[in-house]
């Protein structure tokens, strides 16, 4: 038994002792034995169905359980929960407004935001996103990623990257802040991007739902959920199974296991109580990228045949509201354990590979975490002014060794080659506050964040150094950030916003501790700043219609690179342009309001990047097309069926900063265009042994053209994107 197959038993076995512990003592003996009245008009309640959202304004977001299918947004309202978002760019991704997508498919899901662009992979193996061509979308370590205000990145600061992300199917939305307006969240100049989960239906002590889905290439994918309560308690089972072939030719496989367990105890209309548990397991072959030649002449064969990615994660929560309308708290405290397993071929070029050995390399984080944030409203002048204030702490301890194989060792899953052992460790705290002033149709929000970043690193051993360079080495660093945001009304439903914020992006572990043997650090390296300017106007002029434009400025100084084997700050670049997002219900603005919707929308991006100083000067930042446009139609009936065709285009960019075109490599990527058709139906409404029932039809075609098209590019080469493909699948709710 290997090391890290050790490791994950024993993993396993403790998280199972730990739920057994946290979820027992949370159930209220005789709590099945009451009956079930309405739930209480406790702030977002789960099970109670949120009508009052069809008479106020569409900007009004709570919480709704999966069968709750109210469409809200399309932009967050100025302030909810504990957050202030007057002045910020917004957007709701709400999945009611659209036939059921799979949960792998980002393309679709950012069909009305503008910017947001995803790196398509091979398979499902991790979560690659970008905004406004600001970094690397690899792992999308350049956003804050986070679970209902929780981040589920692997290390904030010291490794940003994301290898799970939550199914869609779990999710009653995304909420995403532009830029550096997202400092309610975090420090990154890119934005936030937050994942806001289905609450359980607590109408009823049981129900549930199962969906099962067939496709291209041996996918299978089943999400079932299993929930209820009463007007004290509340709870939700989610168990999610992924699996499937992929395209390419061979070692492209996948598959993947998640479940989570959410409780939620009202202790009166005032007080809450939550707990969340989550276990995933992850599993995917890396096929390899193509060379240029290779590509052209087949697309879809696979240059590697033994690498692969494993993940392993526990997750588990607790959390404390306090609150009405005029005042809220939220506490919420977490751990989280995750390991992160990889098995590479040595010798990997731009779709080449000449190595016979495999290093084999695992990753271990374990994450304590606190968040604490309360809200006050309070009277000032003729108007209602709203002051926030929050803490938030994490401590997070991440070894990492590799080794490697023997020569011609193609398979096995560790090596007796000790070549790398590290002790990371990463302390990180930000205090934050934000006033909200409104003066009638006026408001004013400054914001301030203060950040505390600290990093270690102690290396045990390292091949590639002497023994008296290794290092064991300390940085730290206190960060003020600022933004200012303001909103000016102009009609009913309709206004003006600006925010311009600071932000930064600090050293990771990589960055600041160079492991090669003979890689620097220059002794003035400083994290990365930006600011982020935006001005925009937005509103809901109609029923049957929205709209959102903006003109935008990202100056971004300092960014890291690497000048021959020396890390530095290699220059600064200007990302500018404008943004638009809009629809329109055709059906509505003909024949006024009914069941009945025909909704064509649209987002466009124009894109003006470029380095203006340093050894990159003149060159186009990565992962900045010039056009980014999403528009399409979407049919529906309500409660009945849904149809969408979702059309995606973007321009010809560079996935890497140099520009690089030579010989060998070649990381310019072509404009392409992807049209993506899905549908769902009810096929049967009815009682089922005395149960309300109800059994839905889904299906889709993906790059119904059938482009033969890719959008990632990394130092192993050309890595594919899916031709045409297919799926078919039933949902049960009962």
């Amino acid at each position: 038994m290997s090391q890290f197959q050790h490791n994950l038993m024993y993993r396993k076995h403790l998280l199972s002792r730990v739920l057994l512990a946290g979820i027992v003592p949370c159930i209220p003996i005789g709590a099945w034995a009451q009956s079930t009245p309405p739930p209480p008009k406790f702030p977002d309640v789960p099970g109670q169905t949120p009508t009052e959202v069809a008479d106020l304004a569409p900007v009004v977001v709570t919480a709704e359980t999966m069968k709750d299918r109210t469409v809200q947004g399309p932009f967050l309202p100025d302030v909810v929960g504990t957050s202030i978002y007057a002045g910020k760019k917004t957007s709701v991704i709400d999945f009611d407004s659209l036939p059921q997508i799979q949960t792998d498919n980002y393309r679709q899901a950012f069909l009305k935001t503008p910017g947001l662009l995803t790196s398509e992979l091979s398979n499902s193996s991790l979560l690659s996103l970008s905004y406004r061509g600001i970094g690397d979308p690899h792992e999308s370590q350049n956003l804050m990623v986070l679970k209902n205000g929780i981040p589920f990145v692997l290390d904030p600061l010291g490794y940003s990257t994301v290898y799970f992300a939550p199914p869609f199917e779990s999710l009653d939305r995304l909420e995403f802040v532009s830029g550096g307006a997202a400092l309610l969240y975090g420090a990154q100049p890119f934005g936030a991007l937050n994942y806001i989960s289905h609450l359980p239906d607590r109408s009823k002590p049981f129900g549930g739902s199962t969906q099962h889905i067939m496709g291209s290439d041996n996918l299978y994918s089943t999400f079932s959920t299993l929930e209820g309560g009463n007007e004290k308690f509340g709870y939700l089972l989610h168990l999610d199974h992924r699996s499937g072939d992929s395209f390419r030719s061979g070692n492209s496989d996948f598959e993947l296991y998640g479940a989570e367990l959410s409780l939620f105890y009202d202790i009166d209309e005032r007080q809450r109580m939550t707990a969340s548990f989550e276990l995933y397991e992850a599993d995917h072959g890396e096929p390899g990228g193509r060379s240029v030649a290779d590509y052209k002449n087949n697309r879809n064969q696979n240059l590697l045949d033994h690498d692969r990615v494993r993940l392993d994660r526990m997750f588990a929560s607790i959390g404390y509201e306090l609150g009405d309308d005029d005042a809220k708290w939220i506490t919420r405290a977490w751990a989280s354990d995750v390991v992160r397993y990889s098995k590479r071929q040595t010798g990997q070029g731009f779709g080449t590979v000449t190595g016979n050995q495999l290093d084999i390399n695992e990753h271990t984080y374990d994450t304590m975490g606190i968040d604490s944030r309360f809200r006050m409203d309070y009277d000032l002048g003729d108007d209602v002014s709203t002051f926030t204030v929050g803490l938030t702490a994490m401590d997070i301890k991440a070894p990492i060794f590799l080794e490697r194989t023997n020569p011609g060792d193609l398979t096995s899953d560790s090596g007796p080659n000790l070549r790398f052992d590290a002790r990371r460790d990463s302390l990180y705290g930000a205090f934050f506050a934000e006033n909200l002033f409104r003066f009638d149709r006026f408001t004013i929000t400054p914001a301030f964040r203060l950040e505390y970043n600290e990093q270690s690193m102690d290396e045990r051993v390292n091949v590639a150094k002497p023994a008296a360079n290794l290092i064991e080495d300390q940085r730290s660093e206190i960060v003020p950030l600022g933004g200012l945001g303001a909103t000016f009304e102009m009609a009913k439903d309709t206004e003006f916003y600006g925010n311009v914020s600071s932000s930064y992006k600090p050293p990771t572990y990589t960055d600041a501790f160079p492991l090669g043997g003979a890689d620097t650090i220059s002794d003035g390296l400083d994290a990365g700043h930006a600011i982020n300017t935006e001005i925009g106007y937005r509103g809901r002029p109609s029923s049957w219609s929205t709209f959102d434009l903006s003109l935008f400025h990202i100056d971004y100084d300092d960014r890291f690179g690497r000048v021959g084997s020396n890390i530095q700050n290699v220059g600064r670049s200007v990302n500018q342009g404008f943004s638009f997002t809009g629809e329109i219900d055709l059906y509505d603005l003909i024949y006024g309001e009914s069941e009945l919707s025909v909704i064509w929308y649209a987002s466009y991006q124009y894109l003006d990047a470029e380095f203006v100083s340093g050894p990159l000067s003149g060159k186009t930042p990565q992962y900045a097309p010039e056009h980014m446009l999403r528009t399409g139609l979407i049919v529906q009936q309500e409660n009945e069926w849904k149809i969408a065709a979702m059309l995606t285009h973007l321009s010809e960019h560079w996935a890497d900063d140099a520009n690089t075109v030579n010989a060998t490599a070649n990381w310019n990527i072509p404009a392409y265009t992807v049209l993506d058709l899905t549908a769902e139906a009810q096929i049967w409404s009815g009682e089922l042994g005395g149960v309300n029932s109800n059994l839905w039809l889904l299906c889709g075609i993906n790059n119904a053209l059938d482009e033969g098209y890719f959008s990632r590019v990394r130092a192993n080469g050309i890595d594919p994107a899916n031709e045409r493909n297919y799926y078919i699948g039933m949902r049960a709710e009962f």
